[in-house]
């Protein structure tokens, strides 16, 4: 894990469940929400190949470090975390009321988090493993945002300030328009990534 993270030690997220062709974006954009606010691994489901390998090639043009993975045995994962495991979930704990001891755990304690976002229903028994069930609004909404949101607040916003390393393009802020820089030669590109 990379203890360089934004407020301390490693944050993993695991998508569990992946329902090919249903779920395909949504997994993906689920890996690059992990490595753009401050989490430094993902691990996807055994069959979210094209997943893992999109968020690769992002990992590789856009920097890292970060780490996309495939696992044919999620619960295990979970069952053998050592740290902390948050779900997140419409029916956990309000976010705000349960943020700073999941803070305090991952950054104070010095223990890493595992957040598991779930695909299709989730079994019972990733409540009862969990140290969290936390929920976003307790409204339905998308995974993806509920990722966003929990990671902003695990972070106070320093993940928004994170240096990428090995990067061979940058995107470059602006008001309006699309800028892409090549990091090793300067040369400017109008691509979108």
């Amino acid at each position: 894990m990379n203890d360089d993270a934004p407020n301390g030690p490693g944050v993993a997220v695991l998508r569990l469940g992946h329902r090919p062709g249903r779920d395909d974006r949504m997994t993906t954009h689920v890996g690059l929400t992990a490595r753009a606010l401050g989490a430094d691994r993902v691990w996807f489901p055994d069959n979210a190949g094209q997943s893992k390998e999109t968020v690769d090639d992002i990992t590789d043009r856009f920097g890292g470090p970060f780490t996309a993975e495939l696992t044919d045995s999620p619960h295990s994962l979970i069952r053998n975390w050592e740290g902390q495991v948050v779900h997140l979930t419409m029916y956990g704990q309000r976010v705000q009321d349960v943020e700073g001891d999941i803070r305090e755990a991952h950054r104070d304690d010095g223990e890493p988090l595992l957040l598991v976002v779930g695909s299709e229903k989730v079994s019972f028994d990733v409540y009862e493993e969990a140290d969290w069930n936390v929920g976003v609004t307790n409204q339905p909404h998308s995974e993806v945002a509920g990722l966003a949101v929990f990671l902003d607040r695990l972070f106070e916003g320093a993940e928004l300030e994170r240096e990428w390393a090995d990067a061979d393009r940058t995107v470059v802020p602006m008001e309006t328009g699309k800028r892409v820089e090549s990091v090793s030669t300067d040369d400017d590109t109008d691509a979108s990534p």
